[in-house]
């Protein structure tokens, strides 16, 4: 009769970690930055169809880095939680922190319990009335949660993201300087993948490798909806990003 070996608990979970940390790092990273316009969500994914960014109600979007198939069903369950709940109770009752929550209790769920932990890393991003309020929550693979200011990085080389964004993030920016900055943490996230110690290279990214999306912070005024979510087209982002800085 074959003896199983032991494996303790702790040797397991830390198994468990670094496959998923392996997973997630070898995604392209992924940008959350609040700004004054609102909040915008910038990734590195030259799919036009398969999104990393979605969603989820009127003022709350998701960005994820990671396995697809795991993120988006992650996604299309946010979904149908906010919706039961708007129904059921008031739409101001779907809030980014109730699902951060229910996301991190699945997350755990499957990390602890699970043959596999989801390969993800999971951003939650709820606009508010000023930057400084804004509500971002960073989610990963064995469900903590940590609640963001400012900005989010997630995935890829996401310590040379921070690095970029750290000390220049700016809660007046407009749309333009904060994908514009967004773009260059995410262009350094490259080259630094590319040779492995960063470069001087000042080439940017371009449009059809990006997909971008924004929170309008005041989308009833704006556009006559309280949907904040805007998808941005190339066109869109090439204006963004050619915009004179401060304009």
């Amino acid at each position: 009769m074959t003896q199983q070996f032991y494996v303790s608990p702790e040797q397991m979970m830390k198994d468990r970690a670094d496959f998923a940390r392996k997973g997630i790092a070898r995604g392209r990273s992924v940008v959350v930055i609040g700004c004054a316009d609102g909040i915008a969500l910038v990734a590195e994914n030259p799919s036009g169809s398969l999104h990393k960014i979605g969603e989820i109600y009127d003022r709350i979007a998701f960005a994820a880095v990671g396995k697809y198939n795991e993120f988006e069903s992650l996604r299309q369950a946010g979904v149908r939680y906010a919706d039961v709940r708007g129904y059921s109770y008031h739409r101001e009752d779907v809030t980014a922190r109730g699902l951060a929550s229910v996301y991190a209790q699945s997350l755990g769920a499957v990390f602890t319990a699970e043959s596999k932990p989801f390969e993800v890393e999971l951003a939650v991003a709820e606009v508010a009335a000023t930057a400084e309020t804004d509500h971002l929550y960073r989610l990963t693979f064995d469900g903590s949660i940590a609640d963001e200011h400012g900005f989010i990085a997630m995935g890829g080389q996401a310590e040379q993201v921070r690095e970029v964004l750290d000390g220049r993030w700016d809660a007046h920016a407009s749309y333009a300087d904060a994908v514009q900055l967004a773009v260059e943490a995410l262009s350094a996230d490259r080259r630094a993948d590319v040779d492995g110690a960063g470069s001087s290279d000042s080439h940017m990214l371009a449009a059809g490798l990006l997909e971008v999306a924004v929170l309008d912070r005041e989308p009833l005024t704006e556009r006559g909806t309280r949907r904040a979510f805007r998808r941005l087209s190339d066109a869109q982002v090439e204006d963004l990003v050619a915009r004179p800085v401060g304009s």
